[in-house]
């Protein structure tokens, strides 16, 4: 008690001191008023007297709520003891059901015995059996197997829950189904998202655990959502003609590409680029390739039929004696009745000039298809290149990491160099072809022309001779 009468008479004293130094600033106005010491005297001792009354009030505030604050202690030390004692009671419960816990775990696992073996192996076969229905296209005609096995599975694993007959008998019911209908080709409706985003209802035919089709279409399942999607791009045609000839079977056998492994063939294959993609992918340099190679074979082909023509021609004038001048042989024998009189060696340069005369017409365009069956794999080779500085500059600024950085330098190298190859083979071949039916027909307008020379030197000869 005379602590805390020495506490209070401490707090009354500050609290004057406190009152007299915020006193002051209120009663500024009055003090800009007094004119001597002993008015301001006496409004410090009023400021004093009307503080000591206020602390006077909240120490007997204080000590009226000394007794609330006491019982509120005792109350909260009463609750305390009171939680202690029930979190005593609660240890000691939790201690003796787990060793209750633990006896009724060694009571059931012995009257189990071998069936919890058992259980444990139907957990394991129902686990492994919902990721094959998960991935099976038959789950796109039979929904929620791979729920139910899951389920339970989860149920098996995570509580004391025995499985009963019936589910039992329904896993063994779900993969003897699985099997029968893998010998199956049927046809169901569902719902098949298109490629364009459309969800409409269509159709669908299923071959066995293989494939599902419809519309002349592969379509794939996925088993995540739950889904059948019509395949954004679609194989070659040889295989879509085989889809189309399976849906318009009336039970009769056909044939059909399937996939064995279960869409990974048919994934590759789809990833396959086309012709068309495989050209775009030999960039600018191939472009400049075929169209090159195409006015080689442009030029070839019309070289070919010409070429044709007069050798038909000709050959026409072998066999008539009618000198026609709509072929290279009939103008060279026209120079003979050009030239009746001539002699030998005259007759001779006048049929070696007409002869001079046909072969430009003869072996036109197949200089420039030669140069082209040249130059063809040297711009391969010069995509080849390109390519390949394309590849180091992909390595220079992204490293080895990703082989997918580099394959467009390395498609463009090795396009090119296809394309260049199989621009230079045939027009080399065509080539060949042509110089040698150019330089038969040459042949023959020189052999004629040798006939007439010595016709001529005959006729002067026995001329002379008579």
């Amino acid at each position: 008690m005379k602590l805390m009468k020495n506490i209070s008479k401490k707090l009354v004293f500050v609290s004057a001191v406190i009152g007299i130094f915020t006193a002051l600033p209120l009663q500024s106005q009055e003090n800009e008023r007094a004119l001597d010491l002993d008015a301001l005297l006496q409004q410090l001792e009023e400021g004093k007297f009307s503080q000591s009354q206020q602390n006077k009030a909240r120490e007997s505030d204080f000590i009226a709520k000394r007794s609330e604050q006491d019982r509120i202690l005792r109350e909260t030390v009463a609750r305390r003891d009171g939680l202690l004692r029930q979190s005593e009671t609660l240890e000691t419960e939790f201690e003796e059901n787990e060793f209750k816990l633990a006896d009724l775990s060694g009571a059931l696992d012995t009257r189990l015995g071998s069936l919890k073996e058992l259980f444990g192996v139907l957990q394991q076969v129902a686990g492994d059996t919902k990721s094959k229905f998960s991935n099976s296209v038959i789950s796109a005609q039979l929904p929620g197997r791979a729920a139910f096995l899951d389920n339970m599975a989860q149920s098996m694993g995570k509580s004391s829950k025995l499985a009963s007959i019936e589910e039992i008998e329904r896993v063994w019911f779900e993969i003897q189904r699985e099997m029968t209908e893998a010998g199956k080709v049927t046809k169901f409706t569902t719902e098949v998202i298109q490629a364009d985003g459309e969800k409409v209802s269509k159709e669908i035919t299923r071959v066995g655990p293989f494939a599902l089709i419809a519309d002349g279409k592969y379509l794939e399942y996925k088993g995540e959502i739950d889904t059948v999607l019509e395949l954004k791009r679609q194989p070659q045609a040889r295989f879509l003609d085989t889809v189309s000839a399976l849906e318009n079977s009336s039970g009769e056998l056909v044939g059909f590409g399937l996939d064995p492994t279960g869409g990974s063939i048919l994934g590759l294959l789809v990833q396959a680029p086309s012709l068309k993609e495989r050209v775009e992918q030999g960039g600018l340099v191939g472009y400049i390739i075929l169209v090159v190679g195409a006015i080689g074979l442009l030029l070839a082909l019309e070289r070919l039929i010409s070429l044709t023509f007069i050798k038909m021609g000709v050959n026409k004038q072998l066999k008539s004696d009618e000198v026609k001048t709509n072929n290279p042989l009939g103008r060279i024998l026209q120079v003979r009745k050009k030239y009746p009189h001539a002699d030998v060696e005259s007759l001779e340069l006048h049929l070696t000039e007409a002869i001079l005369a046909e072969v430009p017409k003869l072996s036109r365009f197949l200089t420039i298809i030669k140069i082209i069956s040249v130059v063809a794999p040297l711009m391969g080779l010069l995509g080849t290149v390109t390519g390949m500085i394309t590849t180091f500059q992909a390595i220079t600024l992204f490293g080895t990491g990703d082989p997918r950085m580099m394959a467009g330098g390395i498609s463009t190298a090795l396009v090119t160099t296809v394309l260049g190859l199989v621009v230079a083979i045939p027009t080399t071949l065509l080539y060949a072809m042509l110089n040698t039916r150019s330089k038969n027909i040459v042949y023959i307008l020189q052999e004629q022309a040798s006939g007439v020379i010595a016709e001529r030197a005959e006729s002067i000869n026995s001329k002379s001779s008579s």
